[in-house]
């Protein structure tokens, strides 16, 4: 059943999500910058490194459509604050773990937090949102994860034996979320396994395909980065700016699309975003910090690659209304997940050729991306329940 709200309570509660997006967000952030640190203490490979990030993503994102049906099952409001606790905690702890296996152990814990809050996090806001604005605050609240990863470098150039000072942040808005956000109770009526695996099927199927191969380019993109600048000679501080204004690129654009997604249709978005992206994508790989245009192409990347996240967020919502938790965790977790576990092989072949060469393989996969995109149908804006 709809929550029966007002304006001033639906903001109050996607205020207090947002902010926990942040956070936990800033946090994931830190872990790809920090991959040329971690392979000096550890002593591991590229593809080492690339395999933590595929932990961190099958517990924060594979994981989600399960924490999905959990969060209808549940009291969401427990998952949404434990979420951004978990993930700093793990996370902030890197530096000290003895051993590469606890590093590991570390990181999924940190994941698992992250894979909590999402679902929870994107259900309250499409609750609580009026129906002519859902792209907007769907936006918004996707805005704030990004805002939150343009923060994260910054975390991260403390170094990883100092991270530990940023902790006590997610506990606090962990506890801000638990006080704001209302109980939510499950509901009586408890759908079976059979009920949930329908919702992935047909165009919800091409959607999750879609931000599959969109997300591999664009983390290809993100992990590669640091490697890509320091075999160019550039410091850390080269690569922070670098991935802060991506981030922050990528707040604004998701912004935009949502509002436009609002007005005009999601697909829209969806299908010129990606298209529009690829030249501009591989003209950024081929160019350096030190030239003049660098810093706004990478601001443009941001914007038009991200413009279809939160969209495509609303898009698999208003697929499968009744089950808006497990539609956001196959958006925003399963497809996010699915390309992080194939970083591993982009990391093989940023060994056995160059990071430039695996992120341009990377980036080529925008191209069937862009092909499903204009095989979805413009979904119905329905209730949300």
């Amino acid at each position: 059943m709809r929550v029966a709200t007002s304006v001033s309570t639906g903001a109050a509660v996607a205020v207090a999500v947002t902010a926990g997006h942040f956070i936990n967000d800033a946090y994931s952030a830190m872990l790809s910058p920090l991959g040329p640190a971690l392979r000096m203490q550890f002593g591991t490979s590229i593809a080492a490194i690339t395999l933590l990030i595929a932990v961190f993503s099958f517990t924060s994102s594979v994981l989600q459509p399960f924490l999905g049906i959990l969060g209808e099952r549940f009291d969401r409001r427990l998952m949404a604050a434990l979420g951004p606790a978990a993930t700093g905690i793990g996370l902030s702890l890197m530096g000290y773990a003895p051993a590469f296996g606890l590093l590991v152990l570390l990181v999924a814990v940190a994941g698992l937090g992250s894979g909590l809050f999402h679902p929870a996090g994107a259900a309250f806001v499409a609750r609580y949102s009026p129906v002519d604005q859902r792209g907007l605050w769907a936006s918004l609240f996707s805005a704030g994860g990004t805002a939150g990863m343009a923060l994260g470098p910054i975390f991260a150039g403390v170094g990883l034996h100092n991270l530990p000072v940023f902790a006590p942040i997610g506990l606090v808005v962990a506890f801000a979320i638990y006080l704001v956000t209302p109980a939510e109770r499950a509901s009586t009526q408890r759908p079976g396994v059979r009920e949930y695996l329908t919702i992935f099927r047909g165009p919800m199927v091409t959607l999750w395909g879609m931000a599959v191969l969109r997300s591999l380019a664009s983390s290809g993109f993100g992990v590669m980065l640091p490697f890509i600048l320091s075999a160019k000679g550039y410091s850390y501080g080269a690569t922070a700016l670098a991935l802060g204004v991506y981030s922050v690129a990528s707040a604004l654009g998701g912004i935009v699309g949502g509002r436009i997604s609002d007005r005009r249709g999601r697909t829209l978005v969806l299908r010129s975003s990606i298209l529009g992206t690829v030249p501009l994508f591989v003209l950024l790989v081929l160019s350096e910090p030190a030239q003049l245009w660098y810093y706004p192409l990478m601001f443009l990347v941001g914007a038009f690659i991200n413009a279809s996240i939160p969209v495509g967020v609303v898009t698999a919502q208003e697929y499968a209304p009744k089950h808006v938790a497990v539609a956001s965790s196959i958006m925003m977790g399963f497809s996010w997940g699915f390309a992080g576990l194939l970083l591993f092989l982009v990391g093989l072949l940023a060994d056995a050729t160059t990071p430039t060469v695996a992120t341009l393989v990377s980036i080529s996969l925008l191209l069937p991306s862009v092909w499903l995109a204009y095989r979805l149908p413009e979904p119905q804006k329905a209730r949300l329940d």
